[in-house]
């Protein structure tokens, strides 16, 4: 037959399994506050049937050098790394608040001497006592009727799981900064090569305008407009000196160490990205974008801790209950009949608290309020930035086209020019004005490619691609 105290902790555990009523209210997430589709102009390529969740970041950018940054970023970034002890810390803070939900026991074991003088005790004489006791306890576990506990459970799930999304949007933007800082490092390079060879070519025209002018064969004009010419061409090098420097420093920023024992990397021009990525429907974007997942988990835990707010207007009950033995001597601890046992419920009824529950209540509303808010804004802003990539996206390769005949006829103009000044039918300001032109028309070429290219990558980060490797 079963005894008293084997029935007492069989009834403790049997209350730990019961499921309580849960006051945490029904989550209904807000429709998307967009458009059911992008804007027109902003279609997909054709022929494009890869989402850029399917496409490793290791496939979207094929330049050796460029892959071996983005593998040290991830690796060393320290952004990156605090986003993922961010989420040790809420795995851990997940842990501790998952641990109410079941009895914490403990064993214990005790011993204790006591003297009482002989004037306060029943047989007049001073009296020794010795108890020793050992057993299991069961401290303040919290029948959970409520729903109190298993509402702030859900809220620490809920803060892990965003707390986890939260890192993956931070390797997305980790992988296109560190690709975008290294396509502006090759943009500014190549413009300061056609900087320093514009630069040669106008001291070279100066010195030829200062023979012509010294010999009385052109005006002081004509020499002070080369001399211009060189003064800028010089300030155009030192602007993307600089340029690339910062972008240097961006990278090993972002790369976390410095840039040294790197393979090759191409050029610009060589940069093939794959840009024919689908955009699909905004709606994709709450699945695809960890931001947009990170926003709802936030949410979820938001509305989970109104639940713990409500329930804190019903009782409370909780036991305490130990069982093991005691005995007056330490060799006694286990004769028979030296069990001992204690079985202590309590109950807490709220009756009087100054408007706290109720202020706590408002609060876990509001916050609730503030967390749609968010979801809405975070989607929002999803929806804009892809559909700003993709309307940039439909035009910027008929940009690059036209800016590069733009080039070739500048090009072309100056070499008429200088057949017509030798010729003596044209002025010098002609051709100075034509070679002015086509180092504008250069630069614009190479800032159009390397715009076309960061583009690429915003498109594919803003639709989520950066997560898979390969």
């Amino acid at each position: 037959m079963m005894t008293t105290p084997a029935r007492l902790l069989l009834a403790a555990a049997a209350a730990a399994m019961i499921a309580g009523c849960s006051l945490t209210p029904e989550l209904v997430r807000p429709a998307a506050p967009v458009a059911a589709e992008f804007p027109p102009h902003a279609s997909p390529s054709t022929g494009a049937n890869r989402a850029a969740v399917d496409i490793g970041w290791r496939e979207f950018f094929p330049d050796a050098r460029l892959q071996a940054l983005i593998a040290s970023a991830l690796d060393n970034n320290r952004d990156l790394r605090t986003a993922a002890l961010r989420i040790e810390e809420a795995r851990a803070q997940y842990n501790i608040q998952s641990a109410d939900l079941l009895p914490n026991v403990s064993a214990g074991a005790s011993g204790s001497r006591s003297r009482t003088p002989g004037g306060v005790s029943a047989t007049g004489r001073p009296l020794l006592a010795n108890v020793y006791q050992v057993g299991l306890n069961l401290s303040a576990f919290e029948l959970d009727f409520f729903g109190r506990v298993r509402s702030l459970n859900e809220a620490a799930l809920a803060a892990y799981l965003a707390t986890e999304e939260a890192q993956r949007a931070a390797q997305i933007s980790l992988v296109a900064e560190t690709a975008k800082a290294y396509l502006s490092e090759l943009g500014a390079g190549e413009q300061l090569v056609l900087a320093r060879r514009t630069l040669e070519g106008r001291e070279q025209g100066y010195k030829l305008a200062k023979q012509r002018f010294d010999v009385g064969a052109s005006s002081a004009l004509d020499l002070r407009l080369n001399e211009t010419l060189v003064q800028s061409a010089r300030v155009s090098v030192l602007q993307l000196q600089r340029q690339q420097a910062q972008a240097r420093n961006a990278l090993t920023l972002l790369a976390g160490r410095p840039l040294g024992d790197l393979p090759e990397g191409g050029d610009l021009s060589s940069q093939n990205v794959v840009t024919a990525i689908p955009a699909g429907l905004p709606s994709d974007l709450l699945t695809n974008r960890p931001d947009i997942r990170a926003a709802e988990s936030r949410l979820v835990a938001a509305n989970a801790n109104i639940g713990a707010a409500r329930a804190a207007f019903f009782p409370r009950i909780s036991l305490t209950a130990a069982l093991g033995t005691a005995s007056t001597a330490l060799s006694g601890l286990f004769d028979a009949g030296s069990m001992s046992w204690s079985f202590t419920p309590q109950i807490a009824l709220p009756i009087f608290d100054a408007g706290r529950n109720r202020g706590n209540l408002d609060l876990a509303l509001v916050r609730r309020d503030l967390a749609v808010t968010d979801y809405e804004r975070t989607i929002q802003t999803a929806f804009r930035e892809a559909a700003d990539t993709l309307v940039a996206r439909g035009t910027l390769d008929e940009q690059v086209e036209a800016q590069r005949l733009v080039r070739e006829a500048q090009a072309d103009r100056l070499s008429l020019a200088d057949q017509r000044f030798r010729a003596g039918v044209a002025s010098s300001l002609d051709v100075l004005d034509a070679q002015r032109e086509l180092f504008t028309a250069e630069q614009s070429l190479v800032q159009t490619r390397l715009l076309r290219l960061t583009n690429a990558v915003d498109v594919y980060r803003t639709l989520g691609g950066g997560l898979k490797v390969e």
